[in-house]
């Protein structure tokens, strides 16, 4: 199994979060309450074939009651289901986004994520966050109010224990480990770290540590001065090599939808959605995350086919 190539200098990278699995009223859609796991395999399947670049899975161990009524009770592990899709496809990477890697010691998350780089055949990008549930670092014992000092010395942590050394070393504040080898290794010689969050801090923490920014809610006016923050910040720090710059794009329906798909959604003809997404390339971005406004699986799938015949060519 190969690991995909990058898309062609110039044209935007075009992945999605699944749906299914992180069920948020935010932007779940009401078929996705009775979905599951031979939902997401056809999902997959079709992401595979419609040339997407990444399907991403969320992270949250448990929602406490106060915010189960907006974010519901329904987050599939990304590890679990990652290398389950990682099975049923051959070409698209598989992100994690974002998983909250301070609830975490390094050395256990990086043994699941070598694992699943392992077995797909070095299709992972490990996407990270520095989380948001108090309830959730409370119950299994992390730090919640230094959650972005953690997540930082995570970030060095998992360079080592995902590196190619069979007994890798790090020795920090909060973490301290050598001696103690893990195998197998992951496929790729470097796993791809995207750090998630709009906040200042994140946006330091992306540029200096890691190989790609995952915005979170940034509408496209905002883009512009984060991206050129980004610019800045890794010139200062002197940091080199690929970085990949990502936005989540406004909900999308290819086509004239016969039913309401929201003042937001994106819609009309390709070569419509293709000419208002470039624009983020203009911006400075490399990967667009979508989302599709659907009342079934078929309609996702048929969505997702739709775009990557007729607008994903046209993202140059």
């Amino acid at each position: 199994m190969q690991v995909p190539p990058a898309p062609p200098e110039g044209r935007l990278a075009y992945g999605m979060q699944l749906p299914v699995q992180s069920q948020s009223t935010l932007y779940a859609e009401a078929w996705e309450a009775d979905a599951g796991p031979a939902d997401l395999v056809e999902i997959a399947r079709a992401a595979d074939a419609a040339g997407f670049a990444y399907l991403a899975s969320c992270d949250h161990v448990g929602v406490p009651r106060r915010l189960a009524a907006a974010m519901s009770t329904v987050w599939y592990d990304p590890v679990a289901t990652l290398a389950f899709l990682a099975g049923v496809t051959e070409r698209v990477r598989l992100l994690s986004h974002v998983a909250v890697v301070g609830l975490r010691h390094p050395l256990a998350t990086a043994k699941q994520y070598a694992t699943l780089d392992h077995l797909s055949g070095g299709r992972l990008v490990l996407g990270v966050g520095a989380g948001h549930v108090p309830e959730e670092f409370e119950a299994l014992g992390a730090d919640f109010e230094r959650r972005g000092a953690v997540l930082d010395e995570c970030i060095d942590a998992l360079r080592a224990a995902l590196g190619p050394d069979e007994f890798p070393a790090h020795h920090g504040k909060l973490y301290d480990f050598e001696g103690l080898g893990q195998r197998p290794r992951p496929t790729q010689e470097r796993v791809p770290v995207w750090v998630g969050g709009s906040s200042a801090a994140a946006v330091r923490r992306a540029a200096v540590r890691g190989d790609g920014w995952l915005p979170q809610g940034d509408p496209r006016e905002r883009l512009p001065a984060q991206i050129a923050r980004l610019r800045r910040l890794r010139e200062e720090a002197g940091a080199a090599g690929p970085f990949t710059v990502g936005a989540i794009t406004e909900p999308l329906y290819v086509g004239r939808a016969s039913w309401e798909v929201g003042r937001r959604t994106l819609t009309g003809a390709a070569e419509e959605i293709a000419e208002s997404l470039r624009a983020y390339r203009g911006m400075g971005v490399h990967q667009i995350q979508v989302r599709f406004r659907s009342r079934s699986r078929s309609e996702v799938t048929d969505q997702m086919a739709a775009f990557g015949a007729g607008v994903g060519p046209l993202l140059g």
